[in-house]
This record gives structure tokens, C-alpha cells and sequence, in this order.
């Protein structure tokens, strides 16, 4: 092992005295004491390998060994023929159940002189590390979208007044394609980053198996290495779309690699041939961003014949989900009580919702957006009404209250005079009468039930002149209707009735002297 790591040492240096001080391989051999040959191919392998210095020397040993090994392979005919072949495989392993153990057998099916499966595989991943492209073979083709805002923000200028506004600016990228997306927004806020995946999702015109979010507060109220506790809204979003969310884990960078790639490729692609331009408006700069991000993903892989946008277009599109046709419903979520009336306050609108009478006292979830007001219990829609916006008003559904409130509810001015002058015109003016002594209608609702039920328990022709005795001493209550059927008092004559009201004075009441 000591030999290997002295040997590679010599090696770096070799490498360094050639390509960074410009010796010839002839002195950098003799300054480290390597022998011409060994020299010569570690040259040559290296400068056929693709890599800058730099990234050769950050290698490891067995990695470093791997690719000046294998560059001495390329002229191998029967390896010529299978490396050839590596770019589609590289593509093909990103779709749903290819293996290299499958790509192999087909190749070893078609081919009478080929490589074992070990050699194929060791073949394949040292050609991998030649290749240093920052993309990670094992992201499947439609399996997950990275989302995250860069750190830098960009500004606008208002051309009247010169005031400076800082826009956010969000970034996606497809995991196997690397196909990306941009944007600038005013704020990191719930809605705006909403807004913000839908747009995503519909720039790449499908939906992923998971969106993968840093753990900002729009998308994850609580960060935990096993049970993160995701936003509500954000949570209805993903079920809209019919897809998952994953946050990344705290302090594991690998989970949010390819974001952050993109943020510093965006730097440079986007941000920097940008930075002589002043934007007056926000359409402005996105318009600017969006021309310079499809140069971007049209710029061919370093060492690749294919761009992100081909393969985007050629492998993953065709393995996202459907994009649902109605966009999604921004929704806001709180809770509530539901009290003593059956209703519950929406605190943000100060307006009150009814949900049924069976869930009185109960707490309950309030899910709501512009549009539409939704009251769940237990995870279940109890409740849907049109969002109203008049602060300190109802919004009823009459199914919601118990029986008798809903036979109540039914109760109307015109129903009651209908009602009573299908009895009798004596009855119909009484009950007309008694609506307008209200200062609102509903206050003779009770008094009109009560005089029009007498007339289920008396004859009609009492009834009536009872009510017509109402009429005639404008005494228009249920209690003086009541007695006045009891009493037989509508048969009397005036005297008679005067009579009938007297006092009879004995040793038990006191006269006005008293008082005196």
C-alpha cells in the first residue's frame, strides 16, 4: 500500500510539473523518478481523460488509478465498441426498472466476444468518473423535482420614483434531466411559493413521483430527520397534483444537491450576463431570465452529444404523471370551535358558517380560499359554502339545523297572512295586524303560530268573531283572542263585557282611602 501511495504521489507530481510549470515529459520524469515509458502514458492518459488539472488532482488514488487505467483501454477494439455504447446506456438506467445486470445481458446476447458482467460494470463505472458530469445516475426519469429560492435576490427599479425592489428568485430542477426552471417572485410567503411550484409544474408539463423542499417555513412548519411536519396548504397542493412531499433533511446537502447545483450554475448562466441590464418591472426580469434559462438548458453536457433539454424531452417528459386540468385552489387553513348556533367563526373574514347541529361544541378544521369555505371533523367534509366576505353576517344551510329550527325557518309575513285568510277575513286583518305591531316580523312569528292554532281547537265561527273582536277593541295578541274563546266573550254586548270586567268589592280589598 505504501508503494501504491508514494507511486501516485509521483504521479500527481508529474502531472503538476507538466501542466502547471510547463516542463517537457522528458524533465518532469527525470525530476520525479519515473521511468520515460510510464511517464509518457500517464500523460497521455491523463490529457485524453477530459479532466482539468484541478479535478484530477481532488481525486482519490483508486479513482485517479481508475481513469489514467483506462484511458490505456480506449485503444482495445473490443472496448471501443462497448464504451460506445455508454451515453445511451447512462440514459436508459435512468428509466423504471432498467439495471446495468439488464443492459448487460442484452449487450452480451448481441455480442459474441464480450466483456464478463464484473468487467462490464467496472468498465461502465470508471468510464463514469472520466466523465465528471454533475448528474447522479441514480435519479429516476419523472421521480423528483427540487425546488428552493437562491440566496441572492434581484432588483427592479421603478422608473418614476428610482425606488429599488428586491424580488425573490425560485428556482426547480428536474432530478434525472437536470432540466430547470426560474423565476422571480415578491416573497417567500406561502401563497407566492404556492404559485410558484404550479408554475414549475407547468413549465415542465407533468407532475413528479416527489417535490423535494429545503426547509423553509412555506413548506415545512416543523424539520425532523424522521416525521418533518409539512404545511398544510402545501400538503393540499401535493394532493392536488397528485404527487409527494419529501423535504430535505437538515444538514444533508446531498438531499438538496442538485437545487443548490443549479443556484450557482444560475449565477453564472442567468445572473451574470444579466448584470448590465436594469429591469423596470417584474415581467421584465422574468422575460430576461426565461430566454437566458433555455440557453442554459440547451448547453450540451460536458462530454455528452445531448443537452438537458433533449433529455428532458427524450426520457423523463414521457415519465411524469398527467398535470391535472384545473390549476390548484390556494387555500388557507385554521380551526374553530363550533358553537352553541351551529356556526363557526371564520376569524380572517369576521363572518360566521353554518355546519350540521350534530357537531355543536366539537373542534374543527376550516379549509379556505377565495372561492369556497370547507369545514372538516374527523378528516371528513362536514360543511361547503361560497366564501362571504360581509363581516358579522351568517351564511345557513337549512339542512344543517335540527328539525324544528328548519320548520321555523320556513316562517314568512306572506305565509302567515296566506294562512290565516284561508281561515277567514276576520282572521287574515288580526294576523296582519299583528305583523305590523312588530318592529320586526319575526318578533309575531310565535304570536301568529299561537292565534292561528286556536282555530285547530275552537269552531270557525268563534274563531272568526274572536278575531273580529280583536279587531273592533285593536287588541291584538294571542292571550286576549285566547280568553276571549274561553270566556265566550265575543257573544256579549258591550254593557255585558263591561260588566264582566267589574270588581267585586268585599272585606278583602282595599278602597282608594287606603292609600290616602
Amino acid at each position: 500500500m505504501g508503494n501504491k501511495i508514494t507511486n501516485m504521489r509521483k504521479v500527481r507530481e508529474l502531472l503538476q510539473l507538466k501542466f502547471e510549470q510547463g516542463l517537457s515529459a522528458r524533465d518532469a520524469a527525470l525530476r520525479v523518478g519515473i521511468g520515460k515509458t510510464a511517464a509518457s502514458e500517464h500523460i497521455t492518459s491523463f490529457s485524453s481523460s477530459g479532466l482539468t488539472l484541478q479535478e484530477a488532482l481532488a481525486l482519490s488514488d483508486t479513482d485517479l488509478i481508475g481513469i489514467l487505467h483506462l484511458q490505456k483501454q480506449t485503444f482495445n477494439e473490443r472496448y471501443k465498441t462497448l464504451s460506445a455504447r455508454f451515453p445511451e446506456y447512462e440514459k436508459e438506467l435512468k428509466l423504471t426498472g432498467v439495471t446495468l445486470q439488464l443492459l448487460w445481458k442484452e449487450y452480451a446476447d448481441q455480442t459474441v466476444d464480450g466483456y464478463s458482467y464484473s468487467q462490464f460494470c467496472y468498465h461502465f463505472d470508471e468510464w463514469k468518473k472520466v466523465q465528471k458530469v454533475s448528474m447522479h445516475i441514480e435519479h429516476k426519469a419523472g421521480d423528483k423535482m427540487y425546488v428552493d429560492f437562491t440566496g441572492t435576490k434581484h432588483s427592479v427599479i421603478n422608473p418614476q420614483t428610482g425606488e429599488i425592489t428586491e424580488y425573490e428568485v425560485f428556482v426547480a430542477v428536474l432530478g434525472s434531466s437536470q432540466y430547470a426552471y426560474i423565476e422571480a417572485v415578491s416573497s417567500q410567503t406561502k401563497a407566492d411559493w404556492i404559485q410558484m411550484n404550479e408554475n414549475a409544474l407547468r413549465f415542465f408539463a407533468g407532475v413528479p413521483k416527489a417535490i423535494v423542499p429545503d426547509c423553509l417555513k412555506s413548506a415545512v412548519i416543523k424539520a425532523d430527520k424522521y416525521e418533518p411536519v409539512i404545511n398544510e396548504t402545501f400538503s393540499d397542493f401535493a394532493r392536488h397534483y397528485n404527487t409527494t412531499i419529501l423535504p430535505a433533511r437538515a444538514l444533508h446537502p446531498k438531499d438538496k444537491s442538485l437545487a443548490e447545483g443549479f443556484v450557482l450554475m444560475a449565477y453564472r448562466r442567468i445572473y451574470a450576463p444579466l448584470r448590465k441590464q436594469t429591469f423596470f418591472t417584474l415581467q421584465e426580469l422574468n422575460q430576461a431570465f426565461w430566454e437566458q434559462l433555455d440557453k442554459h438548458n440547451q448547453i450540451l453536457f460536458q462530454g455528452r452529444d445531448y443537452s438537458r433539454r433533449q433529455l428532458y424531452l427524450s426520457q423523463e417528459k414521457s415519465q411524469l404523471k398527467p398535470l391535472p386540468v384545473a390549476f390548484y385552489d390556494f387555500k388557507e387553513y385554521t380551526t374553530a370551535k363550533v358553537q352553541y348556533n351551529h356556526c363557526v367563526y371564520l376569524k380572517e373574514d369576521k363572518h360566521y358558517y353554518s355546519v350540521p347541529f350534530q357537531y355543536t361544541g366539537k373542534k374543527v378544521l376550516i379549509s379556505y380560499s377565495n372561492r369556497l369555505v370547507e369545514i372538516y371533523y374527523n378528516n371528513e367534509r362536514i360543511a361547503s359554502h361560497h366564501r362571504d366576505f360581509i363581516p358579522y353576517e351568517y351564511t345557513f344551510n337549512d339542512q344543517h339545523r335540527p328539525t324544528p329550527h328548519q320548520f321555523v325557518l320556513k316562517w314568512n309575513p306572506e305565509r302567515f297572512i296566506n294562512w290565516g285568510q284561508e281561515i277567514g277575513t276576520e282572521a287574515g286583518q288580526v294576523i296582519q295586524q299583528v305583523l305590523q305591531s312588530k318592529t320586526h316580523p319575526e318578533q309575531a312569528f310565535r304570536s301568529c303560530m299561537g292565534i292561528l292554532n286556536l282555530a285547530k281547537k275552537h269552531p270557525k265561527d268563534d274563531f272568526l268573531k274572536a278575531c273580529k273582536k280583536a279587531s273592533e277593541s285593536g287588541c291584538y295578541t294571542y292571550r286576549f283572542i285566547a280568553n276571549t274563546l274561553k270566556n265566550k266573550m265575543f257573544n256579549l254586548e258591550p254593557e255585558e263585557e263591561l260588566n264582566q270586567l267589574k270588581i267585586n268589592f268585599h272585606d278583602n280589598i282595599r278602597g282608594k282611602e287606603w292609600y290616602n
